[in-house]
């Protein structure tokens, strides 16, 4: 039987390891911290359990992007439910329909004027959704290499439709000289088909795949910190564990952050030098500022969903570190408690941290409360956190919340190929190709793919 060990156990490497478990592999998979899960873990306060990076996904339904992928890893049956999304853009609201057809004419009825590039703007969500697997066949899309915001200011004359079109941006985290027009179109495209939320958060996703993988003789170390790869003859030939422990398999899969899984090679001739300094150099995207709220009543009128609540004046294509224009207001299906997320810089050490965490939970408070009037005033405990604490929960550097940034202007650069100069090593997670839940698991396919082969791309179209 041929070996696997995948290190970290978020959402990628946990796919990476149940494809390989089916193929034939023994596999463990090994986590540094006290429970699997990565971006999916989920941790308590005040009795109640909130998420930690999974809030809500897009284009479950059937016939819809993330669902033959859902199908494949044995998530579609878990309890999802239909959610909704709204744009406020100062006093102007537009709560967000499900499809795409809906979605444009929705907006056609309120920017008539628009309505043709409209229809063609519906198009291109369809087609860049109906095609995620083209990837598999013909590597990364012409999409890549185009920029969403210059498409936007082209295509769009009204200053407020293209705010609207850019309205949820917030999970992209990116600007305007950097956001390819595929990730805009493939990750927003998802959400305007359906977006559904999960009782039971992402945990309810880990519980589900960790019971998959053991039932098929996998095994999940948590506490299991890899400290080093040595390499030799042109591949790992030990993973290093703790202080004294020293692991071997026919293939390594990290989920960790390509620059973490550089930074644990040791040895030389294998890793060339100028990959080693391509993927240092890499910059990462923005980290998030997250509230974690419980309210004094249970039954406090919340959204019935997501809410992306912007400052009128808001430009949501350059996101100033001084100012707060945006927020993302989640609410869980228990009720009585909500996230409030907004874009923060990456992480910093030095100065009054205590002081700029108040500053930001004040700002995004103000914008919450002209979706979630009276909130202030509801509030019984808030816990936040910052690119700070994502770095030192889950090992991303600076904090970042969606990995590497993905740039139109050299996507050749910054779309990392699974394959690394060691043989034996492989790469998954969302830094590779692009990132949420849709992202991460068409790239633990392909890292997949590059193990076993095409078969898998097969095994899903079937």
């Amino acid at each position: 039987m041929r070996s696997a060990i995948v290190i970290g156990s978020g959402l990628g490497g946990l796919e990476c390891a149940l494809v390989l478990l089916r193929h034939g592999y023994g596999v463990t998979v090994l986590e540094k911290g006290r429970q699997a899960g990565g971006c999916l873990q989920t941790f308590v306060r005040g009795g109640r359990r909130f998420d930690t990076g999974f809030h809500y996904v897009g284009g479950l339904g059937p016939g819809e992007p993330l669902r033959s992928l859902a199908d494949y890893f044995d998530l579609t049956d878990l309890p999802w439910e239909p959610t909704t999304e709204e744009i406020l853009i100062g006093d102007e609201r537009f709560r967000i329909p499900a499809g795409i057809d809906a979605y444009v004419a929705m907006l056609a009825d309120r920017f008539p004027a628009e309505r043709g590039t409209l229809e063609a703007y519906g198009k291109l969500l369809r087609e860049v959704g109906d095609h995620i697997f083209d990837a598999f066949d013909n590597g990364p899309s012409p999409l890549m290499g185009v920029s969403a915001a210059q498409y936007i200011r082209d295509n769009f004359r009204d200053p407020l439709l293209r705010k609207v079109l850019s309205g949820s941006n917030i999970r992209l985290c990116q600007d305007a000289d950097t956001l390819p027009l595929y990730a805009f179109a493939q990750i927003g495209g998802s959400y305007i088909r359906s977006a559904w939320r999960l009782p039971g958060g992402g945990k309810a996703i880990t519980d589900r795949l960790v019971a998959r993988i053991e039932a098929l003789g996998g095994v999940i170390r948590t506490g299991a910190e890899v400290t080093g790869l040595r390499l030799a003859d042109g591949i790992v030939s030990e993973v290093l564990v703790g202080e004294n422990e020293s692991l071997r398999a026919d293939v390594i899969v990290s989920d960790a952050h390509p620059a973490v899984t550089v930074a644990l090679l040791q040895g030389s001739g294998v890793i060339k030098k100028v990959y080693r300094e391509r993927i240092l150099s890499l910059e990462n995207s923005p980290g998030l500022f997250t509230a974690n709220i419980l309210l004094k009543d249970s039954n406090f009128p919340l959204p019935e969903g997501e809410l992306h609540i912007h400052r009128e004046d808001a430009d949501l294509w350059r996101k100033d570190p001084d100012r707060t224009d945006s927020v993302l207001v989640h609410t869980y299906p228990e009720g009585g408690m909500l996230d409030i997320l907004s874009p923060m810089p990456l992480s910093e050490r030095d100065g009054d941290y205590a002081g700029r965490k108040r500053i930001k939970l004040g700002q995004c408070l103000d914008l919450a409360e002209k979706g979630v009037p009276g909130l202030r005033d509801a509030i019984d405990k808030v816990y936040t956190s910052t690119p700070r604490t994502w770095h030192e929960y889950t090992g991303i550097p600076g904090g970042s919340a969606f990995g590497i940034l993905k740039d139109w202007k050299s996507p050749l650069t910054t779309l990392l190929s699974p394959r690394t100069t060691a043989g034996n090593l492989y790469l998954t997670g969302g830094s590779l190709n692009l990132h949420g839940m849709l992202g991460v698991s068409i790239t633990a396919l392909m890292t997949a793919a590059e193990i076993l082969g095409r078969q898998i791309y097969l095994e899903i179209k079937r």
